[in-house]
């Protein structure tokens, strides 16, 4: 019929269990298509599911390969705007959040299954898109594509991450944000050519649009009078960027939260 949901059901290794999630989703009448490990497909896919439910092996969480794969699922399936149930052991749920953050926020269902219950879960879980837009949103705005993508990669769990190279870029950039998808706050390079960080403070500052975003300076340079100069432009704060991902999340964390 043509109101039939697709769910993808992800396994490690074919088993029993899993083909009673197979049969019992068949049952409640939704079309499921299975895919193991090789995910070369997995981009094509999603864009005609409603669903992703994944079956996690116990060691998911000590195979680097295993958790490489499962860091792909939940980034694809947060692309394609899906929800996504996860189901594994009690005592993994802890160890997956804290090794593999981006599974935070996707459907958790216990192993051992209960497979009745678990058809309620599935019909509850496919109507509930996952709010792509209820995390901050932060501008990085700096010359250096290298460490501009590093720092994305630090703060891309717990943000939504934008980048831009150049001063008039980024004002641009900003200019096009719609209104309900605002930036939250700017990483703005202190040191940059035609147009550096100061100059981009200042424009920010004379546009009403853009005036009251929080801007914090990243600067190379942590001497007194380096930090002075830096400080003297009242910005939200500045960031060294010799520190380390766990220091920036925490600042992070008290400028946004």
């Amino acid at each position: 019929m043509s109101d039939t949901k697709h769910i993808l059901l992800i396994t490690y290794q074919f088993s029993v269990v899993v083909k009673s999630i197979e049969n019992k989703l068949n049952e409640l009448g939704y079309e499921v298509r299975t895919m193991s490990e090789n995910m070369d497909l997995l981009g094509d896919m999603l864009g005609t599911m409603d669903l992703v439910v994944t079956y996690l092996p116990g060691d998911v969480s000590d195979d680097s390969d295993k958790l490489s794969n499962l860091s792909l699922v939940c980034d694809s399936v947060k692309t394609a705007g899906i929800n996504m149930i996860l189901i594994g052991d009690p005592s993994l749920k802890d160890t997956l959040s804290k090794a593999l953050p981006r599974t935070q926020g996707f459907e958790w269902v216990n192993r051992p299954l209960d497979i009745e219950k678990f058809g309620l879960t599935v019909a509850k879980a496919i109507d509930t898109r996952p709010d792509l837009f209820a995390k901050k949103r932060v501008l990085i705005i700096d010359d250096d594509p290298s460490y501009a993508k590093m720092i994305r990669e630090w703060i891309k769990d717990s943000y939504r991450v934008d980048i831009v190279t150049a001063g008039m870029q980024a004002i641009k950039f900003l200019l096009k944000v719609k209104e309900d998808e605002k930036v939250d706050l700017i990483l703005l390079d202190y040191e940059m050519p035609v147009v550096d960080g100061p100059q981009v403070l200042q424009m920010l500052r004379q546009d009403p649009a853009t005036a009251d975003i929080p801007v914090v300076f990243l600067t190379g340079i942590g001497t007194k009078e380096a930090v002075a100069r830096v400080m003297a432009l009242k910005p939200k704060g500045y960031i060294l960027k010799s520190t380390t991902r766990e220091n920036l999340l925490v600042f992070l964390h008290e400028k946004l939260h």
